[in-house]
């Protein structure tokens, strides 16, 4: 922000937490605010999981709530992937509470020190890209490795005629090459088209109010209820944003398990 201007951009700056650069054999390796609330993200992850399976006689509301989780993914797994799936929860569950405790630590509008507020890692496409290409990269490992070259024949729906061999497997070998693009640019444009939302209605309240008249806190009021309606579905986002993200990837380890 400057001269009075908000920029919508500025929220997804990636800068040194301490405010200077470090320099490694000529690589930056400053400590950044997207990498410490990747940090923040695992405690609070951690910190859940932890306190949430202590087995107890009676069962604890935070217990109900962790063990409701790990029946939610075993659930998904169960029917997505099938018989053979069940070793595949683990990433799935981990991939999906990492994807949705990020965005929800986003949305949050705290300031954690003087000068460093919030930080939605998943609106970056370098933390979202990571993600799909591990998942798209397991996909092709357990493909391969259970298959072998009859994996390939994943590019051949069953039923294919003959006459349409040379258009068929190219075209569904362009739709697997193109799932893990689809995955993190998804995820990315849902977050950050959310928060530059956010905050473009937040620069209309202030320059609304700063504007005086009889319009400017008629267009202040407006927008912050706008903002009231964009974060209340920007909650809704982030859930079905990290559900999306670990359904399809549990859809794609089915095809690599049982093919066709």
């Amino acid at each position: 922000m400057s001269a009075g201007k908000i920029d919508p951009m500025e929220q997804f700056l990636v800068e040194p937490v301490l405010g200077r650069h470090i320099d490694l054999f000529g690589y930056d390796v400053s400590f950044t605010n997207s990498a410490l609330f990747m940090v923040v993200v695992f405690v609070l992850l951690a910190v859940f999981m932890s306190g949430g399976l202590k087995r107890q006689l009676i069962p604890g509301r935070w217990q109900v709530a962790a063990e409701g989780a790990v029946s939610f993914i075993d659930n998904m797994v169960k029917v997505n992937i099938g018989s053979g799936g069940k070793k595949f929860a683990p990433y799935i569950f981990s991939l999906f509470f990492f994807i949705l405790f990020a965005n929800l630590v986003g949305v949050l509008p705290l300031a954690i020190l003087p000068g460093l507020h919030t930080f939605a890692v998943t609106s970056h496409i370098t933390v979202t890209a990571v993600l799909a290409f591990l998942s798209f990269g397991i996909v092709l490992l357990v493909g391969l490795w259970k298959h072998g070259l009859k994996f390939f024949s994943l590019f051949v729906p069953h039923g294919t005629p003959l006459w349409l061999m040379w258009l068929i497997p190219p075209v569904e070998l362009l739709s697997f090459l193109v799932r893990p693009f689809s995955l993190g640019l998804r995820l990315f444009v849902a977050m950050t088209a959310g928060h530059i939302l956010l905050e473009v209605f937040g620069s209309f309240v202030v320059q609304g109010l700063n504007a005086g008249g009889a319009m400017g806190p008629v267009v202040s009021l407006l927008s912050f209820v706008m903002i009231v309606g964009v974060s209340a579905l920007e909650l809704l986002v982030c859930a079905i944003q990290a559900y999306v993200f670990a359904l399809l990837t549990s859809l794609y380890l089915h095809d690599a398990v049982h093919l066709h």
